[in-house]
């Protein structure tokens, strides 16, 4: 029957769905470590971009192909970014407590104080959603990578809001309403966020001057070291 043939969409479906089941495996055993995570999530990106692109070959030899590739940049990426929500949270839990506890002319600058922080969060949020997908799929400096994030997530907010809302929903469905939902996980996350960025990544990293040897290859890594997006 054609409904149940390998390459009709049912089945590809259901494939996906059993390769992000897997890729959630490998992600979370490699992040175990915790100063690993980053180094994991960007091979777990690099393959779901792959599985979008229909490039992808062995998920285990590509997974840990990308891990070993991108660890020193991605694990000092991470530390960067989990020392900076560290910094982000302990400053919403005292401003929250110095709120409660002040009245008048003091609550409104602590009000203040507040929305500077909740701006400062939102874009650290943006960053974290595109610089591991950004590490697996071009070449940059580190700075380049967290000010490049920055900018492609707030240049495509629509992109930027699905994919938030995307991980939002794993979330909320995980604690909410079905637990076991947690088997695919931050796989199921980057492989429908991978359809949302792959184009934008493409987009942001085409070089024009590179000619169509670059693009033959496939890799993206058009973006330049020193290179910023538009």
């Amino acid at each position: 029957m054609k409904f149940f043939s390998y390459e009709s969409p049912f089945s590809q479906t259901l494939l996906k769905l059993a390769y992000s089941c897997y890729l959630n495996l490998l992600w979370f055993v490699c992040c175990v470590p915790v100063f690993t995570v980053g180094a994991s999530t960007t091979a777990l990106y690099s393959v779901t971009l792959k599985i979008v692109q229909e490039r992808e070959n062995s998920l285990t030899r590509q997974f840990f192909k990308a891990f070993r590739e991108n660890f020193r940049q991605a694990t000092a990426l991470w530390l960067i970014l989990l020392g900076a929500g560290l910094f982000l949270a302990g400053d919403a839990y005292i401003l929250y407590h110095l709120f409660r506890a002040s009245q008048g002319a003091a609550a409104v600058f602590w009000t203040l104080v507040s929305a500077l922080v909740i701006a400062a969060s939102i874009a650290y949020a943006v960053v974290l959603l595109y610089v591991f997908p950004l590490t697996a799929s071009v070449v940059n400096t580190n700075w380049a990578m967290l000010k490049n994030s920055f900018f492609i997530g707030t240049h495509y907010l629509f992109c930027t809001i699905l994919t938030a809302a995307i991980h939002f929903a794993m979330f909320y469905v995980a604690v909410a309403l079905f637990t076991p939902v947690l088997i695919f996980g931050e796989g199921l996350c980057a492989l429908l966020s991978s359809y949302l960025l792959a184009g934008v990544i493409r987009a942001c990293s085409f070089d024009p001057s590179a000619g169509q040897d670059d693009e033959s290859d496939g890799d993206g890594q058009g973006m330049e070291s020193d290179g910023e997006t538009s």
